[in-house]
């Protein structure tokens, strides 16, 4: 009978306090806890050695809960640490792209210079050989 009532009571806080169904809700939260608790008070009434079993029970759950809250919370840490490692990371890329893109460009040009230069130098070398051989083929 006094599970019956608990159960009902548990139901009609539920629904005045407008505790989510499902998900994460810390108004259920507390209620279900309220409940257990009131639980675990009954049944030591009743035989104390279950009592104290159940508190153990309620005790390593809670703490099993608080270690998972403290992983979750350092694991999402951990996320944004690394997206903003990440960010930073991308942004030092693009500005070493964008300076050795600029180094290419200006290899580039050295290049063209370079060739034109060679060209230029390989024209006046043939004209001054076809002038040499002008003027070999004039003295024989």
């Amino acid at each position: 009978l006094d599970v019956i009532n608990l159960q009902e009571q548990l139901d009609q806080k539920l629904q005045q306090r407008q505790a989510r169904e499902t998900g994460i809700c810390p108004i259920r939260e507390e209620l279900y806890a309220q409940c257990f608790d009131e639980l675990i008070r009954q049944v030591t009434i009743n035989c104390a050695e279950r009592g104290l079993l159940l508190l153990r029970v309620r005790d390593e759950v809670r703490m099993t809960i608080a270690a998972y809250q403290t992983l979750y919370e350092s694991s999402i840490a951990f996320g944004m640490r690394k997206a903003l490692m990440a960010e930073q990371k991308k942004a030092e890329m693009q500005a070493t792209i964008s300076k050795l893109q600029t180094v290419k460009a200006d290899m580039e040009r050295q290049v063209d210079v370079l060739r034109d230069r060679c060209e230029e130098i390989e024209r006046a070398d043939a004209q001054r050989r076809a002038e040499e051989e002008k003027k070999h083929a004039e003295d024989v």
